[in-house]
């Protein structure tokens, strides 16, 4: 039997999994597992027993025959169990300005997420760890002052890799052209340089994933040393971060692709329309930290001056703390985000099929118009969103060197 049955008070799931992965060899028959191997010897018709039994299924049966005696039903803690649910919003805040005095921290977005102001602060952790409960978003500023700025500036990128080759998307009208990495970083400050369109207007191009992952690491060593001694919350977001679950998943499990990835676009600011987005509405499997690494200043007819672009940003709804913010001249925004609550994914979801329907669009009983990534939410139909459904939205300013941590399955455009 697994050697965590011996200590039922200490066990853990992943003690389960590292003591029983050994006996999970392809073939096994050893009589003291409790489960069926994950993979068996039969033939290619499958007649001898099963080929790809289900892992958790069986991790689970296992857990239940030697945790549970057959002849004592479980018991079950109400008052643990009441002890252990969501406390309230004025609660969780009240708890937190009492224990975590020595964190420099707000609250924004009609209390929605946790602004922690001091990246060096070693005790962030801790309060993230009760925001986190929670399923809230956070952010993270000043991480730009940890970070080498002379390997993030565009010409920099564009002279160490500006003969590589990419896709390129534009946002727009959704076409990827495969091309050479110099031409989007040369229009990336100098919109005189940018791609023009069929009616002449400039487009916003965005480049897709470039670098990412295992490539990412390869290409470019020094930017991603960088990153990483630059995370936030370590203890979280570093790969080998105590509470980073991901780092401690055995050798046989998949890992999620946990990046990093480059995320470079131009700005709306040149274009005339301001109801696109460079990323679309959509979900990511795995928790996410996003950092602003740099900000170009677009230069060039047609393109909004810095006042034109922060009475842009004041139009929107926004929280009085990042209104502040606009008004500090030593910070630089760069992207604009709407945040949304994973549970309210179904009621986004209904609104966009029928707006859609509205439109005159085709609604495919299988279309998925949050999967598709099909959608950027403008300023109208969140105030639609937000009369008919109920849905508020989350608006975020993301400023020259802040991190944005979201957990997996919120919604989110920018």
């Amino acid at each position: 039997p697994p050697a965590s049955q011996n200590n039922e008070q200490g066990s853990t799931l992943r003690d389960l999994l590292t003591t029983t992965a050994g006996k999970l060899r392809l073939g096994s028959t050893d009589a003291g597992i409790a489960f069926a191997p994950v993979y068996s010897t039969g033939t290619a018709s499958g007649k001898s027993g099963r080929t790809m039994p289900n892992i958790l299924d069986d991790i689970i049966a296992s857990v239940v025959e030697n945790k549970i005696p057959p002849n004592r039903a479980p018991k079950i803690n109400v008052k643990s169990e009441i002890k252990d649910e969501p406390k309230d919003d004025k609660c969780i805040q009240d708890d937190c300005s009492k224990r975590y005095s020595d964190i420099q921290y707000s609250w924004i977005c009609d209390k929605h997420v946790l602004w922690l102001r001091d990246h060096k602060n070693s005790n962030n952790w801790k309060l993230f760890k009760e925001c986190w409960k929670q399923g809230r978003p956070v952010l993270v500023s000043g991480m730009h002052k940890k970070m080498n700025f002379s390997l993030w500036k565009a010409e920099s990128i564009s002279l160490d890799f500006g003969n590589q080759q990419a896709d390129i998307l534009n946002c727009k009208d959704s076409i990827i052209s495969n091309t050479n990495v110099k031409e989007f970083w040369d229009g990336f400050e100098d919109v005189s340089k940018r791609q023009k369109v069929k009616n002449g207007e400039t487009a916003l191009l965005k480049l897709k994933d470039w670098p990412s992952g295992e490539d990412f690491k390869t290409m470019m060593p020094a930017r991603y040393e960088d990153l990483l001694k630059s995370l936030p919350l370590p203890e979280y977001c570093s790969p080998e971060g105590k509470l980073n679950l991901a780092s401690h998943l055995p050798g046989f499990f998949v890992r999620p692709d946990l990046g990093p990835r480059l995320c470079s676009a131009y700005g709306v600011a040149a274009t005339k329309d301001h109801d696109i987005g460079t990323t679309n509405l959509h979900i990511e499997v795995s928790d996410i930290v996003n950092i602003l690494v740099y900000v170009g200043i677009a230069k060039g007819n047609g393109v909004l001056s810095k006042s034109g672009v922060l009475k842009k940003l004041e139009e929107e709804d926004l929280d009085d703390l990042l209104r502040k913010r606009l008004k500090d001249s030593s910070e630089l925004p760069g992207a604009l985000w709407h945040i949304y609550a994973g549970k309210d994914a179904d009621k986004i979801r209904e609104f966009l099929q029928k707006i859609a329907k509205e439109q005159g669009l085709e609604v495919l009983p299988e279309h998925d118009p949050i999967r598709d990534q099909s959608w950027y939410v403008n300023k109208k139909l969140r105030q639609r969103l937000l009369e008919e459904y109920g849905v508020k939205t989350c608006t975020v300013i993301q400023f020259l060197g802040d991190a944005i941590i979201l957990p997996a399955g919120a919604l989110h455009q920018v």
